[in-house]
């Protein structure tokens, strides 16, 4: 019998696990923002989301709030379980987490950051711009996917995204719109639609808007 092995039996405890380490404020958070993402996706409805974010902001372990998670695929808190991170994942404070393969990110400060015309749009995008606006047209794209996850980092400026008439928006995975607005002029948030944009991060100090192209000269 080793040593560790003897102080547990004469204390009557057990060593342990990794499981059962305290987890932080930042590590509910963490995986809260991960469950938004579950939405976003169709994994979870609102009622399941609501009774698990209670359970992961009232967890206290690493075993706990891993227990939310378990059956969601391709969604792992990282330090909750103590394994690797799923190739084209990034760490828990990495803004372009969870995100399907290997996301195209754009970056802009101080620009405009404009995507139009017959672009090629990839299963996933990173927008980060600060101090500058955000113009995002599908109207034209080529788009292979049926589902595409758009994450946005947008800090002081304006985000349009304009989808076509038969494509739909997801914005239940949106985190946080602070100093700002966010209008759905498509009305076709949670709609069926070919294919479906789901948004999800942050906006703050700008609006976000979803349309359809203009009709006509005066549309």
């Amino acid at each position: 019998m080793g040593e560790e092995e003897t102080v547990s039996a004469s204390t009557g405890t057990k060593p342990l696990s990794d499981r059962d380490l305290r987890v932080s404020d930042s590590e509910r958070e963490h995986v809260v923002g991960v469950l938004q993402k579950a939405i976003g996706r169709g994994m979870l409805d609102l009622d399941e989301f609501t009774e698990r974010t209670d359970v992961a902001l009232a967890a206290r372990t690493r075993g706990e709030l891993n227990a939310v998670l378990t059956d969601l695929p391709g969604l792992v808190h990282r330090d909750a379980v103590r394994q690797s991170v799923p190739s084209g994942y990034g760490p828990p404070r990495n803004f372009a987490t969870n995100l399907p393969g290997e996301p195209l990110v754009l970056n802009a400060k101080y620009s405009s950051l404009v995507r139009s015309g017959p672009w090629l749009v990839p299963q996933a995008l990173v927008v980060r711009n600060k101090y500058g606006s955000t113009k995002l047209d599908f109207s034209q794209a080529q788009v292979d996917y049926p589902v595409v996850y758009i994450e946005l980092d947008a800090k002081w400026g304006s985000v349009e995204i304009i989808i076509p008439e038969h494509a739909a928006v997801d914005v239940n995975a949106i985190t946080e719109v602070k100093f700002g607005s966010l209008e759905d002029k498509t009305h076709s948030n949670g709609r069926e639609g070919n294919p479906r944009y789901v948004v999800s991060g942050r906006v703050h100090g700008g609006s976000l808007v979803i349309k359809h192209p203009r009709r006509g000269l005066f549309g």
